[in-house]
């Protein structure tokens, strides 16, 4: 068996087998198939697609090429919840810690930005001194003492799908249902995690841009979850403008420290809240999920929700005075505004190519190698819906390059539509798959 005659038979349209697909993963994790020749059968697959006996082989051979963590220690029912990935995405920042604060554990492994997604690992780097490369030792330590910890993913938890999500990343593979499905099953799997919430994005600023793919995601997740015995919950939510207002890391992190202390954004509000009454549920809390909302709003009014995430921060290394006061936070260079110049109502803001924007200021990468900018971004002022007066302040833009600033400017006018007619607003949950 050789990769180049396994790059063959996926270029040609073939179904491979589960032994060439625990080769390719066991050679590409070693070392001994290159990048060069990862990248030309993840294109292939990319281009022709997966059967589901080929996603769930890739998933498990993916989760086990590294260790696969025994969370049992811990004797309680352990919930992780994951997006496919979103513009101004900061609901794990949030989620996890509220969830965490009604006794919940959370044992979070989370990604970098992929494409014009950020990344919460990312996100969270942007505190000074929090760090996310903590050894599983201390991973699983710190649930046991704190009741949470999130951490970027290790060298020795589902290596392959670490070296293939950066590869993705850097040759346009990212919007591909196999390659999605297998790169978040793998992580869930070989994190010990025995039950899943899944926030599935949908829309412009979503790699499932419409429902019907992100049905086709959502079941092929839950198959591989039967198949792995962890129960599996997807829920379906809207991508079609950014999450929230900020987007950007450290302009998302202070985004999500507001929300903890009770400026809630109506449609991060949505989200946070329907995820977290699913993880109640399957954790065994409750199975109404209004009521588990509920509880979930009283620890935000509480302050046990900020509090937890206080607890997060510190135990991680980071500085939590930035936490405390988010005016610590470095400030990018030229913070400009952008005007409407016209009255009417917001109709469209592209959630892809805001995040394109952001991504081109710094926030993102384009090579894998590529260092994040914490502090550049976009800060909008508006959701689809709302009206608008002419020459009001629609946006900021947050940048440390005055060329990049005004491409920003241009890009970020064209891509706000406002019409004169009133417009509807987003609904933030589209469907729960279970």
């Amino acid at each position: 068996m050789n990769i180049l005659d396994i790059i063959e038979k996926k270029r040609d349209k073939k179904e491979l087998t589960k032994e060439e697909i625990e080769y390719f993963v066991k050679g590409y994790t070693d070392g001994s198939i290159s990048d060069y020749q990862a990248a030309a059968l993840v294109m292939a697959i990319f281009i022709n697609g997966m059967s589901k006996k080929e996603t769930t082989d890739l998933t498990i051979a993916m989760a086990h090429s590294g260790e696969i963590l025994d969370l049992s220690k811990l004797n309680k029912i352990i919930v992780d919840k994951h997006s496919t990935g979103g513009v101004g995405d900061k609901v794990s920042i949030i989620l996890l810690p509220l969830v965490a604060s009604v006794g919940v554990p959370v044992a979070k492994m989370s990604g970098r930005g992929l494409g014009f997604t950020g990344g919460t690992v990312d996100k969270l780097e942007s505190i000074p001194g929090y760090q996310t490369g903590v050894d599983i030792h201390n991973f699983v330590k710190n649930v046991e003492n704190i009741g949470i910890s999130i951490i970027s993913q290790t060298l020795n938890l589902a290596p392959a799908d670490k070296k293939i999500y950066a590869l993705r990343d850097s040759i346009s593979c990212v919007e591909s249902i196999p390659l999605i499905a297998s790169s978040i099953m793998s992580k869930k799997i070989a994190s010990g995690a025995q039950k899943i919430v899944l926030d599935v994005t949908v829309g412009s600023g979503a790699f499932m841009e419409n429902i019907e793919n992100a049905e086709k995601l959502s079941r092929e997740m839950i198959e591989i979850g039967k198949l792995s015995n962890r129960e599996t919950i997807c829920v379906l939510t809207n991508m079609d403008e950014p999450l929230g207002y900020s987007v950007g890391n450290s302009l998302e992190v202070i985004e999500a420290i507001k929300f903890l202390k009770g400026e809630m954004i109506e449609d991060v509000s949505q989200v946070v809240l329907e995820l977290g009454a699913y993880m109640l549920k399957l954790s065994g809390i409750g199975n109404d999920i209004n009521k588990n909302k509920k509880l979930l709003l009283e620890n935000i009014q509480n302050g046990k929700g900020y509090n937890k995430f206080l607890e997060l921060v510190k135990n991680q290394g980071g500085d939590i005075s930035y936490i405390e006061n988010t005016e610590k936070f470095t400030k990018a260079k030229y913070i400009e505004p952008i005007y409407s110049d016209k009255k009417g109502y917001l109709k469209e803001i592209n959630a892809k190519e805001v995040g394109k924007i952001a991504g081109n200021l710094g926030a993102g990468r384009i090579k894998k190698e590529d260092k994040i900018d914490s502090s550049v971004g976009i800060i909008l002022n508006k959701k689809v819906g709302d009206k608008i007066e002419k020459n009001e302040i629609i946006a900021y833009i947050h940048a440390n390059q005055k060329e990049k600033l005004e491409t920003a400017k241009k890009q970020l006018k064209n891509i706000i539509l406002i019409v004169p007619t009133k417009v509807e607003k987003l609904q933030s949950i589209i469907k729960v798959i279970k």
